[in-house]
């Protein structure tokens, strides 16, 4: 619950009410362009997902039409992107696409409900990878696949990224899916990222209390100590604490946590943290 999700949404540009933004803006680069997303208008955001941005949700099934076959899904979705003339063409080349990323041409005589969990997730991210976009933004695309599944899926999309050159946006809680597939780790708490780095710095080296209870609190092979968890509840989002959003559960507070949100402190050219205690030499990181 620390806004993830909404994060995504707006990356997305999928934002409905009551969601808006109210401070910033979300651009992307096109044809050499900034382009805000809140400027376009519906028809140009339909234009934009998928063509440029494609969206991986968590359940294949919210995605995957339950009475129809996958292939008329994929037909729906070439009809609603592509133009008349291309479109026998473009289902060719949806077939094609399928077996480049390792799936039976067969799946697409089935509905959705005679394909495994995983089978459906790999179905949706080569849905969601069709039209080639230049980003593609996962939410928890693994949850709820046992672990040999979710490697496949994982697996998937690294492929699709080396295949395409493009960039993958993934939110996951699962750090071991981290660790995996990303360059760079940004970590939420309480609806605001409060650490960001690359993957190495926040697995070797990280800095935020939050992020070092996380680390801690993996499993290690080999290691049958008691894990360590994060002491107390994450607030709610509706009536956040003042100051730092975890100084009640963080056990380095000090008296301007209580009072100022900290801005971010660049530790590394690629390494930033948002804590008071950053910079002030050791800070008794937690064992």
């Amino acid at each position: 619950g620390c806004g993830k999700t909404t994060l995504l949404k707006t990356l997305a540009a999928a934002m409905e009410p009551p969601l808006r933004i109210v401070d910033g803006r979300v651009c992307y680069r096109i044809a050499g362009a900034d382009v805000d997303v809140s400027t376009l208008s519906q028809e140009e955001i339909r234009r934009l997902r998928l063509e440029y941005i494609a969206y991986v949700p968590q359940g294949s099934m919210s995605v995957l039409n339950p009475v129809a076959r996958v292939r008329d899904t994929y037909r729906d979705f070439i009809e609603s992107h592509i133009s008349t003339q291309q479109r026998d063409e473009a289902f060719v080349l949806a077939k094609e696409h399928i077996v480049e990323l390792g799936l039976p041409p067969k799946i697409l005589d089935a509905y959705p409900h005679q394909l495994s969990g995983g089978m459906r997730q790999r179905v949706t991210i080569a849905l969601a990878t069709l039209l080639k976009p230049r980003i593609i933004i996962g939410d928890e695309p693994t949850t709820a696949l046992d672990v040999v599944v979710q490697r496949g899926v994982v697996q998937l999309l690294k492929d699709v990224q080396r295949k395409l050159q493009n960039t993958i946006i993934l939110v996951t809680h699962d750090m071991g899916v981290h660790a995996n597939i990303a360059d760079r780790i940004g970590i939420m708490y309480a609806g605001k990222i409060v650490e960001e780095g690359s993957t190495d710095k926040i697995f070797g080296d990280p800095e935020h209390p939050y992020t070092q209870y996380l680390i801690n609190s993996l499993p290690k092979f080999g290691d049958k100590t008691p894990r360590e968890s994060v002491p107390g509840s994450p607030p709610s989002l509706a009536n956040l604490p003042p100051g730092c959003p975890f100084h009640p559960r963080c056990p380095h507070v000090k008296e301007i946590c209580k009072q100022e949100m900290p801005g971010f402190t660049q530790v590394e050219s690629n390494h930033k943290v948002a804590c008071w205690l950053v910079g002030e030499g050791e800070h008794g990181k937690a064992a």
